[in-house]
């Protein structure tokens, strides 16, 4: 009974502990940013698919929403500092709500059985560009409803100067996904 109430512990320990480390990782990196027009540059897609990848999909979505609820509440975990109802329902909202997208689908694929490093690392990629392409749809669409422009300006404004800059990101998450991954329990 002592055992398995210490087994207990130590796995809730361990979850809290992943949970955190996971939003503390997306909060530091939404404030490294370059300020770019409406939608600032930041390393928040970056940590997102990291940690759908890493964690699974309960974990990482459990990590997305702690840290959307943690900004609601006003604690400055988005980019610039930022943080309340302003900041999530502002002309990032939508990108802001799509992370979890970008962090479920990695995770998913996560499920998908390749051994092979190399082929893991590609797998996450997938996982993470899809992921991506859903938050990107999701925060484009919230950009139009929110200034009532096209979709082509949307996406010049939103979405293509981030394109380049996000697939290298994302390489960088899906190779220390497929390399960290058996370390994380």
């Amino acid at each position: 009974m002592k055992g398995e109430r210490s087994g207990l512990r130590k796995s809730a320990s361990r979850e809290i502990a992943y949970l955190a480390l996971s939003v503390a990782l997306i909060t530091v990196c939404a404030w490294i940013t370059l300020p770019i027009g409406l939608v600032p540059f930041t390393l928040q897609t970056f940590a997102v698919c990291l940690v759908g990848a890493l964690m699974g999909w309960k974990r990482g979505v459990c990590a997305v929403a702690v840290y959307l609820a943690m900004g609601l509440c006003g604690i400055p975990v988005f980019a610039g500092f930022k943080a309340g109802v302003p900041a999530l329902f502002g002309p990032t909202g939508g990108y802001i709500f799509g992370f979890l997208f970008a962090a479920l689908v990695p995770a998913l694929f996560k499920i998908i059985p390749v051994r092979r490093r190399a082929a893991r690392c590609a797998l996450f990629y997938a996982g993470m560009l899809i992921g991506l392409f859903v938050c990107y749809l999701f925060g484009t669409a919230w950009f139009v409803q929110l200034y009532a422009c096209t979709w082509g300006y949307a996406l010049t404004a939103c979405v293509l100067p981030y394109l380049l800059p996000d697939a290298v990101k994302l390489f960088v998450a899906a190779a220390l996904a497929a390399r960290l991954e058996n370390r994380i329990r």
